[in-house]
């Protein structure tokens, strides 16, 4: 179940998560008739269908029991994010990811503009990236218009994305080795993967050696 979907039932009831049966039993009884439909002056039909959800779930042990442990999964990414939210760094780390994002398909575009994307999995092994956080970073770049998704589903730079990592001269970490290059082998009909050392500067030559 998603967090979208997940209902916090004690929240609902206005209970602990430690109530007991007949806290819950009391709670409900007065809850169903303030938003009973038939009530003239708080008549609240989809609250009421929930707060009898509620009840059927949390006053039967055994689903309580099934519900108790998605609601402990739920705030333990609650509390998750909370914490991730808190930590500076976290941010940080964020910004670095996109540009390095950026920065790889504007050298897929650039040394081959006949094959200028980048897929999904081939992004995220480069970045080392989770994927929930690569759709992420992936729908910033799309929504400032600096990435586009080709007819082909694969992610590629934007004119606009070119001039963006121009103007802050991203750069790869000299370190970091792209795999780019796909060749099919018109016999073996399999891909060959070339690993290249790259480094972007911002007019696409390597800085001068000190």
């Amino acid at each position: 179940m998603s967090d979208a979907k997940f209902i916090d039932y004690y929240e609902l009831l206005q209970l602990s998560p430690n109530a007991d049966s007949e806290t819950i039993e009391r709670v409900f009884r007065h809850l169903a008739k303030k938003f009973h439909p038939d009530h003239t002056e708080f008549p609240d039909t989809d609250r009421f269908s929930q707060v009898v959800e509620a009840h059927r779930t949390l006053a039967d042990p055994a689903t309580r029991a099934g519900y108790d442990a998605k609601y402990q999964h739920y705030w333990n990414r609650k509390w998750g994010i909370a914490s991730e939210a808190s930590r500076q760094s976290a941010f940080g780390d964020d910004r670095l990811a996109r540009e390095r994002l950026l920065s790889l398909l504007y050298v897929q575009r650039r040394r081959d503009m006949s094959a200028p994307g980048l897929g999904d999995l081939e992004i995220a092994r480069l970045l080392s990236s989770p994927a929930e956080l690569l759709e992420f970073h992936i729908w910033y770049l799309k929504a400032k218009g600096w990435v586009e998704r080709l007819d082909s589903g694969l992610f590629a730079i934007t004119a606009a994305g070119v001039d963006q990592v121009e103007r802050g001269r991203l750069r790869l970490a000299p370190d970091h080795l792209l795999e780019a290059a796909h060749h099919a082998g018109s016999d073996q009909g399999e891909k060959e993967s070339v690993l290249q050392r790259i480094e972007v500067d911002g007019d696409g030559e390597a800085p001068p050696s000190p």
